[in-house]
C-alpha cells in the first residue's frame, strides 16, 4: 500500500493539499483527491489573481476559464478551454473525459455541455476583480507620451510571474493503491488577448499523468511551455529513470533553450512532479520564484523550488 501524497502549485496550493490529504485519507482515487482540491481553490475568491471565479478578466473584461484533468491508471483525460459562467471547469473537464468521446470541448460549445450536465451559469466576477482590472489596464493607463502603444506582454521576459500574479493551480496525487491523478485549472494570464488559451488544458503540455512513469504539471508562462511539450517531457523523463527533480530541472533547461533562441530570457516558467513511489521534485527558470506545497499524512508543508537559470 502506498503512502498517500499531494502536491500542488504556490503558497494557495496549501488550500487544495489540504482538501486533497481529506480524500486520500478516506481511501479514495488519486483524481477524486486531486479534483477536490483544485475546486478548494477555484472556490476561494479571497485569493489575490485567484483560480476561477474573482480572476482578472481578458482584454475585453470576459473571464474564461481552462482546466484539464487525467488519471494516471487508463491515461483517460478531459479538458476544457476558454469557457464562461461555469464555476468549476476542472469538474467540467472531467465530465468530457467520463461523458464523451472526445478529450477537449471550447467556448460556447464547452458552456452548452456544462448545462447539458447540470451546472449553473454563474457570475463570475467580484467587485475587487473588477476594480483590480480598471486599475491595472494596460490600455486605460495614462500614456507615457501621445501615440505610444499600450504596454502589453509581448515575450515571456515581459510577464512577471509569482505567487501574486498567477492564476494556475496544478494537483497530482498518488493514493492508497499506488495510482496518480492531476488536475490543471486556470483562468489564465490577467488582460489576455480574447481567445487566448494557455498551456494549462492541453494535455501533455500543462499537465500529465501516468501511473508507469509519473505525474507532471506547469504554471507561468503558458506559451513557453506549450512550446516544449513540458509536462510530457517531465514524465517521458522519469520513465526514463530520471528522478522527479532531475526532470523538472531538464524541463527548465529545456525552456531557458526554447526561449533563447528567440533571444528571451528567462523562459519564466515553473515545473513540479511526482514519480509512481511518492518522490517529488520542482524546479523554476529564474526570478519566477516559485513554492508549492507537499502533503504527506497529517503535515503540509511549502516548499521552495531550485533555480535554474539560462546557461545552467
Amino acid at each position: 500500500m502506498a503512502e498517500p501524497i499531494t502536491i500542488a502549485t504556490w503558497p494557495f496550493g496549501k488550500t487544495a493539499v489540504e482538501a486533497a490529504m481529506k480524500v486520500l485519507a478516506k481511501g479514495e482515487p488519486a483524481l477524486d483527491a486531486a479534483l477536490a482540491g483544485a475546486q478548494a481553490v477555484e472556490d476561494d475568491t479571497s485569493i489575490r489573481n485567484s483560480v476561477g471565479f474573482g480572476s482578472l478578466p481578458d482584454r475585453l473584461g470576459r473571464l474564461t476559464l481552462d482546466a484539464c484533468v487525467m488519471d494516471g491508471r487508463t491515461l483517460a483525460c478531459g479538458s476544457v478551454a476558454c469557457v464562461e459562467h461555469i464555476r468549476h471547469p476542472a469538474a467540467l473537464a472531467r465530465r468530457v473525459m467520463e461523458k464523451t468521446p472526445h478529450v477537449m470541448l471550447v467556448g460556447e460549445g464547452a458552456k452548452w455541455f456544462a448545462l447539458q450536465q447540470g451546472f449553473p451559469l454563474e457570475v463570475p466576477y467580484t467587485a475587487e476583480s473588477i476594480k483590480e482590472w480598471l486599475d491595472a489596464h494596460p490600455d486605460l493607463k495614462k500614456k507615457e507620451k501621445p501615440g505610444k502603444s499600450p504596454v502589453r506582454a509581448d515575450g515571456a521576459s515581459d510577464i512577471t510571474v509569482n505567487e501574486f500574479n498567477h492564476d494556475t493551480v496544478t494537483v497530482l496525487s498518488l493514493d492508497k493503491k499506488g495510482h496518480l491523478g492531476g488536475v490543471c485549472t486556470t483562468s489564465g494570464l490577467g488582460y489576455k488577448l480574447p481567445g487566448r488559451v494557455g498551456d494549462s488544458p492541453i494535455i501533455g503540455a500543462g499537465l500529465y499523468v501516468d501511473d508507469l512513469a509519473g505525474a507532471a504539471g506547469g504554471t507561468g508562462v503558458g506559451e513557453e511551455i506549450i512550446r516544449i511539450g513540458a509536462s510530457l517531457f517531465i514524465a517521458e523523463q522519469m520513465r526514463a529513470g530520471k528522478t522527479p527533480q532531475e526532470a523538472c530541472e531538464l524541463a527548465c533547461k529545456r525552456a531557458n533553450a526554447a526561449a533563447g533562441r528567440r533571444g528571451v530570457h528567462p523562459a519564466r516558467v515553473a515545473f513540479l512532479a511526482l514519480d509512481p513511489k511518492g518522490n517529488v521534485g520542482a524546479a523554476c527558470t529564474e526570478k519566477t520564484d516559485f513554492k508549492y506545497a507537499v502533503g504527506r499524512g497529517d503535515k503540509v508543508e511549502l516548499l521552495t523550488a531550485k533555480e535554474i537559470g539560462p546557461t545552467a
